[in-house]
């Protein structure tokens, strides 16, 4: 099916589901239906395209052709794509939540009449960083909402510590499904024009991850961060070793997020400066800047934040990545995947995270106890909760150290 949707990678139910509603809703209004509503709900695992499905049914509503919703050429397509359509808002969260000013200010556009399109479309990703008080000024909009305004949540599960209960009842619930090896390896060949043997590679190590398989099959960086997480397990046979490649690996995701901000906050302060009349002479240039420091001091504050998740979120990669590993060999100690230097995928219907590492996962199933290996993710689990109530990452990690070397001897 062409348009928008193409962008879905192995979710041709999901597709076919959202372009029917579509449909059904350039009849008129939104009503409650089995077809269309006000309020969906878009859950799957990271890099099933949850968000990216959100946007494509945006689009596919604002669409102006004639034909199948989300042709993806019209004005309304291309623009909501690019994300500069006028009635379609995404709320991104740069910092570690979704804060109760920014929804009301999101919810007070959205009750608006579309200006130039066929409805006002909200898409919210990450809604599961929504605090709780945030979280009840969207429901109350959600309720009861305005005849031509779509609400499009994104989080990873309906679980409630994902969504609320009662705002997930608001909302019809469309599951994304980890997108298939094959699948993947075929968007890396074709979309972007990738050797065969690196696109197989990448997509087999994404974890089902769409982007984190073309980051790792082009970027060094992304690289070398997944092997510096891996060499974590083997450096736990040497405590001393393991607490500095604990250190290390912290250090590194700090240092990506620096990396990431760095332009993007020098722009954002060259723009504000600009904006508050930095370097005019003109009559009132001086009063133009007073009172500047305030505003300066909230971008900072922003920017703080933004440098913060991002370093969270690079760092609960790389923890991802070493409870895969103790996840292989756990499923190999049971005989429940195989794995060898010819054949490094599993032949019994368990797909290994990490085929590439098969010396690894064969040396922790033979090495550390099936007991030891469960204990194992669970440190890594535990690490991940402690990040997540703010604990310091180099704390955190530290501790899920000391519970990996405790395994091995469990």
């Amino acid at each position: 099916m062409a348009g928008v949707f193409d962008r879905l990678v192995g979710q041709d139910t999901v597709e076919s589901a959202l372009t029917d509603a579509a449909v059904a809703a350039r009849g008129g209004a939104l009503v409650s239906s089995s077809a269309m509503t006000h309020s969906w709900l878009f859950t799957g695992p990271p890099g099933s395209g949850r968000s990216v499905a959100a946007l494509c049914f945006a689009a596919a509503l604002q669409c102006t052709d004639e034909g199948s919703p989300g042709c993806g050429r019209c004005h309304a397509c291309t623009t909501t794509m690019a994300g500069t359509h006028g009635d379609v808002r995404r709320v991104v969260p740069e910092g570690l939540s979704i804060g109760t000013k920014e929804m009301r200010e999101i919810v007070q556009v959205a009750s608006r009449r579309p200006s130039t399109g066929r409805w006002q479309v909200v898409v919210v990703e990450d809604a599961d960083r929504l605090t709780e008080a945030a979280g009840n000024v969207l429901l109350k909009v959600v309720e009861e909402p305005p005849a031509r305004t779509v609400f499009l949540l994104c989080a990873p599960s309906v679980d409630p510590e994902d969504i609320s209960i009662t705002l997930r009842s608001r909302c019809r619930h469309v599951h994304l499904a980890t997108p298939s090896v094959d699948s993947i390896a075929k968007v890396l060949r074709e979309r972007d024009g990738l050797a065969t043997d690196t696109a197989a590679w990448a997509a087999s190590v994404s974890g089902g991850h769409v982007g984190r398989a073309r980051r790792l099959a082009t970027d060094d960086q992304a690289r070398a961060q997944r092997k510096r997480a891996l060499a974590l397990v083997a450096a736990t046979t040497r405590p001393g070793m393991a607490y500095s490649a604990a250190e290390e690996l912290v250090k590194s995701a700090d240092d990506e997020a620096k990396q990431m901000s760095a332009v993007r906050d020098d722009k954002e302060r060259d723009a504000l400066a600009m904006a508050l009349g930095a370097g005019g002479t003109g009559k009132g240039a001086a009063g133009a800047t007073r009172g500047s420091a305030g505003a300066l001091k909230d971008l900072e504050k922003r920017q703080k934040s933004r440098a913060t998740r991002t370093g969270r979120d690079a760092l609960d990669r790389a923890l991802i990545d070493v409870a895969g590993l103790y996840r292989d060999a756990l499923a190999v100690g049971f005989g429940a995947a195989t794995v060898n230097s010819s054949a490094p995928a599993s032949k019994n219907g368990v797909t290994l995270t990490h085929p590439d590492m098969a010396d690894q996962i064969r040396e922790l199933a033979t090495d550390v106890r099936p007991e030891g290996l469960l204990r194992s993710i669970q440190a890594i689990l535990d690490c991940r909760e402690a990040l997540e109530t703010n604990v310091k990452p180099r704390f955190a990690v530290a501790a899920m150290v000391a519970g990996l070397i405790a395994a091995r001897s469990a």
